[in-house]
């Protein structure tokens, strides 16, 4: 896990090492154990590596790498679990590795296949390669879109880094925001991740599942996975399929355990995250694997002493099964304001709450010199989630975005829940312009034929998964995470059991008013009983209503209070203030209000550091 950056100047100039540094420089807390440059010959094209050291963290990981023969060089971020496999396969036909890590792999894997590598691989990556005899460079990112990849093209340069604060502040790149996606992200947060469009005009996203190459000044992107086409052969009895979860979730756990480093989870007390350290567990009584950590047991646990919301008894459990001593840590009110203005900037984008407790326990994480998290992400897009506390009836799909709805009547929306709340929100008349909305913009896997047989469900999930919700989850953990160095695996986003669960029927994923049926039948013996079968959703998410109902009022009035041009061009802010104003004297901000007020205070926050 690393950050990586490039840059290529498109009019023959040399590349400033000056420019480089400045690049990585902004990067660097993505890897703070070494950064590497590489320049090529006629110093027009440059790579920068911070680097996270997991997997062969002495001098043999280190990045930019060139190959043996000197044709490639490769920046990379991420891991290729099934690396030990490859590299197997690929000295069978007479590859020769100098060193232990799987950048190695992943370079002479692309001397072998080309871009046919990458369904090969079992991970998550973003990666540069670049050929100095052709002067091609090809960059490519995992199936979802775990780790992430940023570029802007101009006809000077161009330049690509793993975080959007990194090209909009290095000086080489036109920082212009663009108001058209900054109104759609008012509207809709979940709207714009899964597209190539940023908040700023001339910074794209390379699309989960998609590849590039830049050639003569010019760039060609391809999607090279769709799920849809790689669904996999399900079992004819029920029993049979939920043996198949079962050994493909255990296997996908024991991947993730390989590590060069001490690694450990963040426990909730959930089913996810309790199903993941319970596996962890379990793996190590079968056997570790070469290449596994041993020094696995480590949790954390973030609580919320005296809300109604805190799991700690149920992390207790989860935590007690896996015979592992849990770091607890308390989350208050007087964290609200616990390094507010980093954790904003660390987090770089528009959302619907304030990350602070995800930033906090990776903090913590970081303080006890544990640097890879596996953890339940992507469980509730996959599968769907919970049956609310006291609500009888019909089943509510989860929008996994803030967690937020988990403790309110609204659940976690649905993306025509989504929809509806825009058409509200645009009925408070916050956005100047009335109803006039920037048009849609295109999401990966929404135009992707699914089979005729799926039900409602199903398709709503394949579009959580890849189009909405899940790829704005995915950018704020990588954020959040990164920001300490962490490194963050998910064994419910394994390639195989994606493919696999998402073939699955309905009846497998919700069955008898039970949401992640498949999963919880096959960790019958395998978890507490009492997690396994628990019907509450609990979301991770700071205790938002209480906060701006007490100790961020201030923070929020003196917001409101400020000059931000750009702001005002977009925003009735006189209404937005009489809301807000409303809301916080008679203490009444609930999960609605925060999740449809919560991204205009984010926005003018960003626009105001911007200007």
């Amino acid at each position: 896990m690393c950050g990586i950056a490039g840059i290529v100047n498109l009019d023959g100039r040399a590349v400033s090492p000056a420019d480089l540094s400045r690049l990585t420089d902004l990067i660097a807390h993505r890897g703070p154990f070494g950064e590497g440059a590489w320049f090529s010959a006629d110093g027009n094209f440059a790579l920068g590596h911070r680097r996270l050291a997991i997997i062969d963290p002495g001098e043999g990981g280190r990045q930019p790498m060139i190959s043996a023969d000197g044709r490639h060089v490769i920046v990379y971020n991420g891991e290729i679990y099934n690396f030990l496999e490859l590299r197997r396969e690929l000295e069978d036909r007479g590859a020769i590795f100098r060193t232990q890590s799987d950048t190695e792999v992943v370079l002479a894997a692309w001397q072998a296949w080309g871009e046919d590598m990458l369904p090969r691989f079992n991970g998550m990556w973003a990666l540069a390669i670049f050929d100095t005899i052709s002067g091609e460079l090809f960059l490519a990112r995992d199936r979802f879109g775990i780790k992430p990849l940023l570029y802007s093209l101009s006809s000077e340069r161009f330049v690509f880094a793993s975080e959007q604060r990194a090209l909009a502040r290095c000086g080489l790149v036109d920082a212009t925001v663009d108001t058209d996606v900054a109104r759609r992200l008012l509207l809709d947060a979940f709207s714009i991740e899964g597209s190539e469009w940023t908040l700023f005009r001339s910074i794209r996203r390379l699309q989960g599942g998609h590849c590039m190459w830049l050639r003569d000044g010019k760039v060609s992107v391809r999607r090279w996975w769709r799920t849809v086409d790689h669904l996999l052969e399900i079992p004819g009895t029920e029993a049979e399929r939920v043996d198949r979860f079962r050994e493909l979730f255990l296997d996908a756990v024991a991947l993730r355990m390989r590590s060069d480093v001490p690694i450990g989870t963040c426990l909730s007390g959930g089913f996810d995250s309790s199903a993941v350290i319970c596996a962890m567990a379990a793996h190590e009584k079968a056997g570790m694997g070469p290449r596994d950590s041993n020094a696995w047991r480590h949790a954390f646990v973030a609580t919320f002493p005296g809300a109604a919301h805190d799991e700690r008894p149920m992390a207790e459990q989860a935590a007690a099964w896996a015979d592992v001593a849990p770091t607890f840590l308390e989350i208050g009110r007087g964290d609200a304001l616990t390094d507010i203005d980093r954790i904003l900037d660390d987090h770089d984008d528009v959302y619907i709450s304030l990350p602070s407790a995800v930033w906090l326990i990776y903090r913590e994480l970081r303080r006890h010199n544990v640097t890879v998290s596996l953890d339940g992400h992507g469980a509730d897009e996959l599968m769907g989630a919970y049956l609310q506390a006291g609500q009888s009836g019909a089943f509510r799909i989860r929008n996994a975005a803030a967690d937020l709805a988990s403790r309110s009547a609204l659940a976690r929306r649905s993306v025509d829940l989504v929809r509806a709340w825009t058409i509200k929100a645009r009925g408070h008349g916050f956005l100047r312009g009335g109803l006039t909305v920037p048009e849609e913009l295109p999401l990966v896997a929404q135009d992707d034929e699914l089979p005729a047989e799926w039900g409602g469900l199903n398709r709503r999930l394949y579009r959580m998964f890849h189009s909405t919700v899940l790829p704005t989850l995915l950018r704020n953990f990588d954020r959040i995470s990164m920001a300490h160095g962490i490194e963050v695996r998910m064994p419910f986003m394994d390639w195989r059991l994606v493919a696999y669960t998402m073939a699955l029927p309905e009846s497998s994923k919700f069955a008898n008013g039970m949401t992640k049926a498949i999963a919880r039948r096959a960790m019958a013996g395998q978890m507490p009983e009492s997690i396994r079968t628990a019907r509450r959703k609990v979301g991770f998410n700071s205790p938002m209503p209480e906060w701006l109902n007490g100790p961020l009022a201030g923070w929020v009035a003196a917001l409101l209070d400020q000059n931000v041009p750009a702001f005002t061009e977009m925003v009735d802010e006189v209404s937005l203030s009489r809301t807000v104003g409303r809301l916080t004297a008679s203490k009444t901000w609930d999960w609605e209000t925060v999740g449809r007020i919560w991204p205009y205070l984010n926005m003018k926050w960003m626009l105001a550091r911007s200007t």
